[in-house]
């Protein structure tokens, strides 16, 4: 016994003195290994369709592991599954056959048990592909019974702060998860096929920097300085590109102290990339081959199903951001706003005037300001407020006003506007990409204008290095950073990130309720 009690109290109790009489049974508790020969997974998918008489024939002795998902007694035999690598394979158990402890052992089982069997293959009068056990081997007691109707564990909250559970519950959540490791190995080898070379950065930064976004701030005790979890690996990976490395990319983790929604955890993991002597219409291009190439061999199909919508990853629609006002502006609202208004000094902010007084009559979003706007920051409002949740199919969106882009390049036609560009699926923005701005003095004169700025989502200190770094020399180089979680909520048909985070980040146990029910409602 040890001191802490779980509920059910009583299963919890009952079950440590199983686990004692198993111990007196001679059997280790808590082993140290057990060599399998084979996995469920590998049997079902082996022998699946092997008949009674070629099993008989083979007589394969196999040795497997697994957690006990059904148990039944009948005399002196009994059936259980054994789960292993999301699949389950059928045991047999005669005494004659196991011996005295042997089934003894078998009695002391619970669900949720790990055990290890030595057998043989067969099938069933039923015809199910079934071990006939000759040994039984403990492995570790599950001191605690699985979830009612463990197959099929519906309590969201339950799911997220208990994810041990879930996996074993939903096979549904399982095979998101192994979805999202073949995400990441197919963009490793797209990536990688392009020869880029896949580099890690610093995840503490002195100066926060690479996105307008409030950071998570440590100290460290021993240079007694504050450091801050890295909003984006940008500035890092550009140095890499000064240094030489022509084409880099990263995957890893970003942090951002902000808010908790379905589409916004506050760690998640992007893939960042940098390609020197290239641009944003050559990152763009090359958007299309990815996303496709990843629809394709992780569905099957470049038409992939999201929240009842078929998206077609063959080809991305493109749009400036001026020209998405335009095109979802409201038809109650007015007539739409001619491009030129757009343009002109001034003329976003009066569209978004216009705008928010009809939004704020029929309680549609409108844009809500913050201090004193740029005609950039207004139009990058509007936009939020107005078109981006309209962008249901894969789309490009680009030309994004400078006054919101400062680590872009200035278009030379029009200096109000960057060589960026986004990528919206579903209302969602996946990536942000975008020419990369390697002026330094420019660089200068934005970084010193965003910190002028104020605010707890900008730098409060030049990064002088990344200005030297710059002095140096960045050739042409175009950069994109692409959000994993979104990705993967896409392409498994997840409604919110925290189904494709294993540990997403919730209110304390026991404190007020957790916001995750109410997120995933949203």
């Amino acid at each position: 016994m040890f001191p802490l009690q779980f509920e059910p109290r009583d299963q919890f109790e009952q079950r440590q003195k199983k686990l004692e009489q198993i111990q007196a049974l001679g059997h280790d508790p808590y082993p140290r290994e057990f060599r399998w020969t084979d996995t469920p997974a590998a049997l079902v998918e082996k022998y699946g369709q092997s008949t009674a008489a070629e099993l008989e024939s083979a007589q394969r002795e196999v040795r497997v592991a697994g957690r006990l998902l059904s148990f039944r007694l009948m005399g002196k035999a009994g059936f259980a599954h054994l789960q292993g690598d999301g699949k389950r394979i059928q045991i047999y158990v005669k005494k004659d056959v196991v011996g005295e402890k042997g089934f003894q052992l078998f009695h002391l089982l619970d669900l949720g048990d790990s055990i290890g069997v030595r057998g043989r293959l067969f099938r069933t009068k039923t015809n199910e592909l079934s071990i006939w056990v000759e040994e039984i081997f403990f492995l570790s007691k599950a001191l605690l019974p699985l979830p009612e109707k463990w197959h099929g564990l519906t309590d969201v909250e339950l799911r997220y702060r208990q994810r041990y559970l879930d996996l074993i519950a939903n096979e549904k959540s399982r095979q998101v998860f192994v979805t999202r490791a073949r995400i990441i190995q197919e963009m490793r080898r797209f990536f990688d096929a392009r020869g880029y070379i896949e580099v890690e950065t610093p995840m503490m930064h002195p100066i926060p920097g690479g996105a307008a976004a409030r950071p998570f701030i440590t100290h460290h005790n021993t240079l007694d300085i504050d450091l801050y979890l890295r909003v984006a690996p940008e500035l890092y990976l550009k140095r890499l590109t000064v240094g030489g490395f022509d084409r880099v990319y990263e995957i890893n983790r970003n942090f951002r102290n902000e808010g908790i929604s379905t589409q916004h955890n506050p760690e998640f993991t992007m893939l960042e990339f940098y390609e020197a002597y290239s641009n944003y219409r050559d990152l763009m291009d090359m958007n299309e081959q990815l996303y496709a190439l990843l629809a394709r061999n992780i569905t099957g199909s470049t038409t992939v199903k999201y929240g009842g919508a078929e998206l077609d990853f063959s080809k991305m629609q493109r749009l400036t951001m001026r020209e998405a006002i335009v095109r979802y502006w409201p038809t109650a609202a007015g007539e739409a706003p001619p491009l030129q208004k757009l343009a002109s000094p001034g003329g976003a902010r009066e569209t978004t005037t216009r705008y928010n007084e009809w939004a704020k009559r029929t309680g549609a979003r409108y844009a809500v300001a913050k201090g004193t706007l740029t005609d950039g920051e207004w139009t990058g409002l509007l936009f939020e407020a107005m078109a981006e949740d309209k962008l249901i199919q894969p789309t490009i969106l680009y030309d994004f006003p400078t006054d919101i882009s400062p680590l872009s390049k200035q278009k030379p036609e029009d200096p109000s506007l960057t060589e960026r560009f986004e990528i919206y699926v579903a209302g969602m923005e996946v990536a942000n990409g975008f020419s990369e701005l390697n002026d330094p003095a420019e660089q200068e004169r934005r970084f010193l204008a965003q910190i002028a700025q104020g605010g707890e989502e900008v730098p409060k200190q030049l990064d002088v290095d990344y200005i030297r770094a710059l002095c140096h020399g960045m050739p042409p180089t175009a950069g994109e950073g692409i959000g994993i979680d979104r990705l993967t909520m896409l392409l498994t048909d997840s409604p919110s990130i925290r189904d494709v985070i294993f540990f997403p980040l919730l209110r304390p146990e026991g404190g007020e309720p957790s916001s995750a029910s109410e997120a995933h409602r949203a």
